[in-house]
């Protein structure tokens, strides 16, 4: 038997479910939404789809009484950053967080903040749903096992899965996503994107990793100074740049990102004009940081030196 019943603004709809309730559907405009433990009954299920193209949800805090998530319980929730759940066994469906791509934190009571970026990272960035296991996160065997799916990304051919992508037909023809440029463009910018992230929650991270992180990141940076194997035409045509097209168009203003990007040496004097040009006034205060970034580091110049020369 289903029925509806009112929290504030929001409706869910709920069944009767082993011990308890699921609940089924949610309809309001909740930014910061809370599912009740309790509707005379506890609450030990959120429903297959039961949240499915939440568009307005940014954080969803699930009961300590939930036992379970259904399939697809949180797909298509475009603005969903945070999701907050019990330490405890759940079982989880398939794709809950399917095109869930804003989704930073998996926050787990008990566990560190940079665990829970790296458990929401494993199914928005890894495509892992195996790592997908809140009590293991940030353990030394699951953090192994996180950068070892990393790795294999990073390192797996940029054009992988693009001829089954054209065979099997998963994108229209003549479309922009069927684009080998674009494709390629694309898969760079994911491992960018991962090698940012895990650069920024370092918890477990072993030093050559980091350094091979590093060194991605500025290979995929024009005018870094770092070859890394790219083979770029007279022109610049094939030079890569995935790294500032990332940091620009996502992170342009988030301090943690531009500092990052500045203290691995991606920003260096041959680039420099080039990306401060590109800032604009859209981001003034990354502008801000690498003009003052470049007095410090790129324009000092050792008196001694210069008299040498």
């Amino acid at each position: 038997m289903e029925y509806c019943t009112d929290v504030k603004e929001s409706v869910f709809t709920l069944k009767e479910y082993k011990k308890g309730l699921e609940v089924v559907s949610y309809e309001g405009e909740e930014i910061y939404l809370t599912i009740p433990e309790n509707f005379e009954k506890p609450v030990v299920s959120l429903g297959k789809k039961a949240l499915l193209s939440c568009k307005q949800v940014r954080r969803v805090s699930l009961p300590e009484t939930i036992e379970e998530v259904g399939d697809w319980a949180f797909a298509y929730c475009d603005e969903l950053r945070e999701i907050r759940i019990p330490a405890k066994n759940i079982r989880f469906g398939k794709g809950i967080f399917r095109e869930c791509g804003k989704l930073r934190f998996v926050t787990v009571e008990g566990k560190p903040k940079e665990a829970g970026a790296l458990l929401a990272a494993a199914v928005t960035l890894l495509d892992a749903p195996y790592l997908f296991t809140p009590q293991r996160c940030g353990d030394d065997d699951w953090l192994k096992q996180w950068d070892a799916r990393m790795l294999q990304m990073l390192r797996e051919a940029d054009r992988e899965g693009y001829s089954k992508m054209v065979l099997c037909g998963e994108e229209d023809y003549g479309s922009r996503e069927n684009n080998l440029d674009y494709y390629l463009n694309q898969k760079r910018r994911t491992k960018v994107r991962v090698a940012f992230m895990r650069l920024l929650n370092r918890m477990g991270l072993q030093g050559e990793v980091r350094e091979e992180l590093e060194d991605y990141l500025r290979a995929h940076t024009e005018g870094s100074g770092y070859a890394g194997g790219m083979s770029a035409g007279k022109d610049g045509a094939d030079i890569w740049d995935e790294t500032w097209q990332v940091l620009l168009e996502e992170h342009g203003e988030d301090s943690e990102y531009y500092k990052l990007f500045t203290e691995i040496g991606c920003l260096t004097e041959d680039n420099f004009d080039r990306i401060l040009s590109q800032t604009g006034e859209s981001c003034p205060e990354m502008k801000a940081w690498f003009l003052k970034y470049k007095e410090e580091n790129i324009g000092y110049k050792d008196f001694f030196e210069d008299l040498m020369l």
